[in-house]
């Protein structure tokens, strides 16, 4: 990953206003990139962000751990791509 989509993810971060996000708050803070049937199929496969947890009766994540798993996912272009 490059430097540039690195700090592009990390500005997702800091434009968020809280240190949590709720899994259906998932396609705002990702910019439309992330949806939350993707987080929950990926969840259910044991291969979704850590640390999620219910509040209030809804999935949440430390923002951190978005970040981490987006990076994660990351290919500079489709030839680099490996599935998940």
């Amino acid at each position: 990953m490059t430097e540039e989509i690195e700090k592009r993810i990390d500005a997702m971060a800091e434009r968020w206003p809280s240190n949590l996000v709720a899994r259906k708050a998932v396609r705002e803070f990702s910019g439309g990139i992330l949806s939350q049937k993707t987080l929950a199929n990926e969840d259910s496969k044991g291969t979704g962000p850590e640390g999620r947890f219910l509040l209030m009766n809804q999935t949440v994540y430390p923002v951190e751990s978005i970040v981490a798993w987006l990076k994660t996912r990351t290919a500079q272009n489709w030839k680099t791509r490996r599935r998940q």
